[in-house]
């Protein structure tokens, strides 16, 4: 049977970036991924892809950035003074942090510069950018 939107499935799953490098799989969590497809639990590209699937049915797919994490966009690297940087744990190169936006949201934010008196904190998604490639199978439906 078909899978259509409102469909709770499970999957097997290995994403690779063009380099060939793994930056997600399935088998890293022991278990299948699990999500409804069509309800915004994963990235747009990915419930489209998985539609019209059978159980044990296996595919490769490749999604541009626009349908995974977006675009990388210089707008979302801020620099900021190191005196409103308000944590206890050590600030370095390559760590994330939670920062608060104006309208009291939380995001992630990885450190991508650091001086003694500035922090340069990039806020978009780590994979934004990226065209990923997926090997996925459907292991229930």
């Amino acid at each position: 049977m078909a899978i259509k939107d409102g469909d709770t499935i499970k999957i097997d799953y290995t994403g690779t970036l063009d380099d060939g490098s793994v930056f997600d799989t399935s088998e890293n969590r022991g278990q299948p991924l699990e999500f409804t497809v069509g309800s915004g639990q994963v990235i747009k590209g990915f419930d489209d892809a998985v539609r019209d699937m059978e159980v044990s049915e296996e595919k490769e797919f490749r999604l541009e950035p626009a349908e995974a994490y977006g675009e990388y966009k210089d707008s979302l690297v801020d620099t900021v003074s190191r005196d409103l940087v308000q944590t206890t744990m050590e600030m370095e190169i390559g760590k994330i942090f939670l920062v608060q936006t104006p309208h009291g949201q939380q995001m992630p934010a990885k450190i991508i510069d650091l001086t003694d008196d500035e922090v340069t904190f990039d806020l978009n998604h780590p994979l934004a950018g990226k065209a990923l490639t997926f090997r996925i199978k459907v292991v229930e439906a």
